[in-house]
C-alpha cells in the first residue's frame, strides 16, 4: 500500500467520521495524521509499530491503523463508514465548497444523495433558501457540478500514459506490433480515450483478452471500444493493416482539425496521409507527410489544429525547448515550508541532475496551512543558502537562488513588507485564497500584484487543479500585457495537477514577448521530473528555448536578476 493510498484512506475516514457527528477527539486523531503522513518522505508500508509512533501527528492507535491498512489492504473503520453512507453522498465531496457539514444538511435535513438530486434542487431554487446555503453557494455548487460532468471519463496526462503503457504491455502479449496513439502521442494535459493500433496481415483478428470489458454497441469490426479493468476511460483499439500502419498512425494521433487543413491545391493533410505508402519508419513516413503537403515537419504534440502550421512557417523545430534546454529549476519547496525533503537534499539532487541553479521558493507566512516561512525563518534558510553554497559550488559552479513564493493578499498586495522582499533574488508571487472572486476582481488582483517592482514571476497564474478545480477566472490578455508592461515571467507550473499557464496562452506570450519558466513547484526531489510535463505543455505551445526563462544559465540568470533589482 503506497503512502498515498494511506494518506487518502485516513482524510476519507476523518472527513466521513464528520459527517456521522463521531467523537471530535477521534476526527481530529485521524486529521491530524493525515497532514503529517502527507509529508512524510520514507516508505510508510515498511515502518514497524515502535517506527510509526515516532511520526509527529502519529500515535499508538493510528499506528495501529496504518498497519491494520499495510496488512489487510483496507481500513475497518472506513467500511464501516462507507457501508452507511450511499455513494452519491461520498461523491459530494468533490464539490468546492462542500465539507461534511453542508453535506451533512443536504443529506440529513433535504434527503439528497447523489450529485443529480442536488443539482435538480440548485436549479429550481431549493439550495438557496437552506439556512447556510445562500444565492451565491448554490451558484458555485452548480458551476462545480457542471465541472465535474465536464471532466468525467478523463484522466491527467501522467496517470493517462502510466495506465497506456500498462495496457500496451498487456495487449502486446497476444499481439506483436502495438503502438499507443491518439492523445497520448498528443501528449494532451488530460485524456478521454485511449487509443491503440494493432497491425494484422491476411484476415480481421479478433479481440478477447481477460480484464477487457467491450462496449458492443460502440464498436464495429475494425474499431474495439470498451473499458480496461475498472477504469471508467475509454479504451479504442484499432485494427489496420500492415501496409496502412505507419500512415494510420499518423492519422489517429493527429487532431481532426489538423487534418482538415489544406495546402494550396486544396488537398486535405488528411488525404495527403492516405496515399503515404510503403514508408519503413514512422519519422520517415511523417516527414514524406508533410513534405508532400508542402510544410515542415510539425511535432505530434503541436497537431491540435490551431496555429501550427503558422507557427512552423516561422520558426525551425530545432527552437523548441527541450529538458536539456533548461539550465535551472524554479519554484521549489523545502521542510523550510511543506517540503519533503531538506534544503540541502533538494540542492544536492539538483546538482546531480546537471543544472546549474537552484531556485528555492518555499511558501510565505500567509500560507498558514503549509507552514509559511516566518521572518526569522527567512532569516535562518538565507544563512544555510549561503553555507550551502560554499559547499555544492568547490567543484563545479553551482548556486542555490534565494526565492520565496510570496502569496497574493486578496488586494493584489504580496505577502511581507517591502524591506524583507527586497532581501530575495527573486519573488514568485502566486494566488492561493479567495478563490471565488469575478472575473473582473480576479483580473484586477493578479494586475496589482504584477505591478509590484518585485515580482519576478507569476505563478500558477489561475490557480487550476485538473479535473478537480476550475482556475478563476481571469481576463488572459489583460494579464499577459502587464506582464510584458511589467518585464514579469508568466509560469508555466508542470505539476501535471496544474499545468498552468495552459499551452493555448504560449503564442500571445511570446507574441507580448513575455518569457516563460517551465517550474515544477516540487516538493520533493522526485517532484523535479514534473517538468518533462511541463517541457510537453510548452512545446505543444510553441515555446522556444530563447523565450524560456530557466533555459538561461547561471552566469546569465544572475545578471538578469541583479538587473532587475538595480531596477
Amino acid at each position: 500500500m503506497s503512502n498515498s493510498d494511506i494518506v487518502e484512506t485516513i482524510e476519507l475516514t476523518a472527513k466521513l467520521l464528520e459527517l456521522h457527528n463521531e467523537d471530535e477527539f477521534k476526527i481530529k486523531t485521524y486529521t491530524n495524521a493525515a497532514y503529517n503522513l502527507d509529508k512524510y518522505v520514507g516508505e510508510l508500508a515498511q515502518l514497524d509499530f515502535p517506527q510509526l509512533t515516532q511520526i509527529q501527528g502519529v500515535g499508538k492507535m493510528m499506528a495501529g491503523k496504518i498497519l491494520e491498512m499495510v496488512s489487510t489492504g483496507q481500513l475497518r473503520d472506513l467500511v464501516e463508514l462507507l457501508a452507511k453512507t450511499p455513494e452519491g453522498v461520498i461523491e459530494m465531496f468533490k464539490i468546492k465548497g462542500l465539507g461534511a457539514k453542508k453535506i451533512k444538511v443536504l443529506w440529513n435535513e433535504l434527503g439528497i444523495d447523489n450529485l443529480n438530486e442536488l443539482q435538480i434542487a440548485c436549479e429550481n431554487g431549493s439550495i438557496a433558501k437552506v439556512k447556510g446555503f445562500g444565492g451565491k453557494t448554490q451558484d458555485s455548487i452548480l458551476e462545480s457540478l457542471k465541472f465535474i460532468q465536464s471532466q468525467a471519463g478523463k484522466l491527467r496526462m501522467d496517470k493517462a500514459a502510466i495506465l497506456a503503457e500498462i495496457i500496451l504491455e498487456v495487449i502486446q502479449n497476444n499481439f506483436p506490433k502495438v503502438e499507443i496513439t491518439g492523445q497520448i502521442r498528443r501528449k494532451t494535459e488530460t485524456v478521454d480515450t485511449l487509443t491503440f493500433l494493432i497491425a494484422y496481415e491476411g484476415n480481421l483478428p479478433t479481440f478477447e483478452m481477460e480484464g477487457f470489458e467491450q462496449d458492443l454497441k460502440a464498436s464495429s469490426p475494425f474499431v474495439w471500444r470498451g473499458k480496461y479493468l475498472e477504469n471508467k476511460i475509454l479504451i479504442e483499439i484499432r485494427f489496420v493493416l500492415e501496409s496502412d500502419f505507419v500512415a494510420k498512425q499518423f492519422i489517429y494521433s493527429a487532431h481532426e482539425d489538423h487534418l482538415k487543413k489544406r495546402n494550396e491545391n486544396g488537398i486535405s493533410l488528411l488525404n495527403t496521409a492516405i496515399n503515404i505508402k510503403e514508408i519503413s519508419t514512422q519519422e520517415e513516413a511523417e516527414v514524406a507527410i508533410y513534405e508532400k503537403f508542402g510544410v515542415p515537419y510539425i511535432i505530434p504534440e503541436m497537431r491540435e489544429g490551431l496555429n501550427e502550421f503558422e507557427w512552423v512557417k516561422k520558426h525551425s523545430n530545432d527552437e523548441l525547448v527541450t529538458w536539456n534546454s533548461l539550465k535551472g529549476i524554479l519554484h521549489n519547496h523545502s521542510t523550510y515550508s511543506d517540503g519533503q525533503h531538506s534544503l540541502e537534499q533538494m540542492a544536492t539532487y539538483c546538482k546531480e541532475l546537471g543544472f546549474e541553479y537552484l531556485g528555492i521558493a518555499d511558501h510565505s507566512q500567509s500560507a498558514t496551512y503549509a507552514n509559511g516561512l516566518l521572518i526569522t525563518k527567512i532569516l535562518q534558510q538565507h544563512a544555510e543558502i549561503e553555507q550551502l553554497n560554499k559547499k555544492l559550488s568547490t567543484d563545479k559552479p553551482f548556486k542555490i537562488l534565494k526565492g520565496i513564493e510570496s502569496d497574493i493578499l486578496g488586494d493584489g498586495s504580496l505577502d511581507y513588507p517591502d524591506e524583507i522582499l527586497a532581501s530575495f533574488d527573486y519573488i514568485v508571487a502566486s494566488v492561493h485564497s479567495n478563490l471565488t472572486m469575478n472575473q473582473a476582481r480576479a483580473t484586477e488582483r493578479l494586475v496589482r500584484a504584477i505591478e509590484n517592482p518585485y515580482t519576478t514571476i507569476l505563478g500558477h497564474p489561475t490557480g487550476r487543479l485538473l479535473l478537480s478545480r476550475q482556475g478563476y477566472p481571469i481576463d488572459y490578455k489583460e494579464v499577459i500585457d502587464c506582464c510584458a508592461a511589467n518585464g514579469v515571467v508568466i509560469e508555466i507550473n508542470a505539476s501535471p495537477y496544474r499545468l498552468d499557464l495552459d499551452w493555448r496562452w504560449i503564442e500571445y506570450a511570446l507574441e507580448r514577448n513575455v518569457m516563460l519558466s517551465i517550474n515544477p513547484d516540487a516538493h520533493e526531489m522526485q517532484g523535479y521530473h514534473d517538468m518533462n510535463y511541463g517541457v510537453a505543455a510548452a512545446r505543444k505551445g510553441g515555446l522556444t528555448a530563447n523565450m524560456t526563462f530557466n533555459a538561461l544559465s547561471l552566469v546569465e540568470m544572475e545578471a538578469y536578476l541583479a538587473n532587475r533589482i538595480q531596477k
